[in-house]
């Protein structure tokens, strides 16, 4: 459960940036635009597919609201989940619904079981322009899930998020100008603490292209690239 929550927030993060045709130069605008990530283990072998599809685009008023259908699936071929998220982009300002990060299968599921769920946090907020030295906002999630009187918390934060640098990176889709944003992702369940570095690759115009997870020591945990992009 803690897993699922700590990927969904982050890949949430990674496709949120600017999102909008009029509202940002990085991600197009177009209905049915899709991703294919591949998802690599630390030994470098195919771990999984993570598939993103620009399912519906609205305007209301000034904001561009869309929704992205996420589906992810193991090394084998077989689907572990999918699920959608809701994207508003206002005022030069990305944010992400946290509350829709949630996979509804995974909501019913608990809720069949007799499970209750409180949600509770801040959007992830993107902006549209982006520089070296730019500091990010802060984002986080937290999840308290009761049951026969028992109760399990469970907290996501993304913090340090930071333009590093600009540069070039090549992936099986093509090669690209990217900026790269570094940020710590740390998750908590019940007292038990885990933190976690990410590097992320951004393109104008593509979206993420890159992204490796470290260990705290600097281990690295995985890698996922931009494997196919049609728009």
């Amino acid at each position: 459960m803690k897993k699922l929550i700590a990927l969904v927030l982050v890949s949430a993060s990674s496709f949120s940036l600017a999102w909008g045709q009029n509202c940002s130069k990085f991600y197009p605008m177009t209905e049915g635009t899709s991703y294919e990530y591949t998802n690599y283990n630390k030994k470098g072998k195919v771990d999984g597919v993570t598939s993103y599809t620009v399912a519906n685009v609205t305007s209301e008023g000034d904001a561009t609201k869309a929704t992205m259908e996420l589906r992810f699936t193991d090394k084998k071929g077989k689907e572990v989940f999918n699920s959608d998220y809701n994207i508003t982009c206002l005022d030069n300002v990305v944010r992400v619904d946290y509350k829709s990060l949630f996979p509804s299968q995974m909501m019913q599921q608990y809720s069949d079981m007799g499970m209750e769920m409180d949600i509770s946090g801040t959007d992830i907020e993107l902006p549209n322009d982006l520089s070296v030295g730019q500091e990010l906002a802060d984002a986080n999630v937290a999840v308290a899930m009761s049951m026969t009187g028992m109760t399990m918390n469970i907290n996501v934060a993304m913090t340090d998020r930071k333009v590093e640098t600009r540069e070039s990176v090549t992936t099986p889709a093509g090669t690209f100008d990217c900026y790269l944003i570094t940020e710590t992702n740390t998750s908590e369940t019940m007292g038990a603490k885990q933190q976690m570095n990410t590097k992320l690759w951004l393109a104008e115009g593509v979206g993420m292209v890159k992204q490796e997870t470290y260990k705290k020591n600097g281990d690295l945990m995985s890698r996922t690239e931009l494997t196919k992009f049609d728009q």
